[in-house]
């Protein structure tokens, strides 16, 4: 017998087909509108190819995430849901932590190319 607040999610769904598949869409829509502002020249051909590989890994670390924990849902596992979310926002803004330390190093490295020419003139 079936406890009455069993969720029916369907079968389990393959997390890694899914992680895959959510990078691939999120890449396709960042790299869109990175481009799209590019074009208008509201960002640098570099930022908008840092922000698109970014926004891609973090698309499929949260799709991955979410269908572990739907997965995990659909056998009334609580605590593997909460944990599968728990592990996604972790990665998500480690993703984030990583990329902007280093936009910043790159940053000062670009300040420093441009003193060691500007000393050079």
């Amino acid at each position: 017998m079936q406890n009455k607040f069993t969720i029916n999610t369907g079968e389990p769904r393959n997390v890694n087909g899914h992680i895959i598949s959510g990078a691939l869409a999120s890449g396709a829509i960042a790299s869109a509108i990175n481009y799209h502002a590019y074009s208008k020249q509201e960002i640098s051909k570099q930022h908008a190819i840092q922000n698109s590989l970014k926004l891609t890994l973090q698309g499929g670390i949260a799709t991955g995430s979410a269908i572990a924990a739907t997965n995990y849902l659909g056998k009334n596992n609580f605590f593997g849901m909460l944990s599968a979310l728990s592990i996604g926002a972790v990665g998500v803004y480690a993703v984030e932590k990583l990329t902007e330390k280093w936009a910043k190093q790159s940053q000062i490295e670009n300040d420093e190319t441009l003193q060691l020419e500007q000393k050079e003139n």
